[in-house]
């Protein structure tokens, strides 16, 4: 996987977050569409540019932006 790719992953992940709040991983990669390895590339991305926010619920860890 190319680093455009991973950039348009990472893009489509900000965009859900952002219209739709916090989510777990699985529930991300469901609704996006996107594969799970492109997904957590996308994840390390957009954590490297300080973007994310993670939580621990329990057993499941959410995502959101900054």
């Amino acid at each position: 996987m190319s680093n455009v790719a991973i950039g348009d992953a990472a893009g489509k992940i900000w965009k859900y977050l952002d219209k739709n709040g916090e989510a777990s991983v699985s529930k991300i990669t469901k609704e996006t569409g996107l594969g799970k390895n492109d997904v957590q590339r996308a994840i390390g991305w957009l954590s490297k540019e300080d973007k994310l926010s993670f939580e621990i619920n329990g057993r499941t860890e959410t995502l959101s932006l900054k």
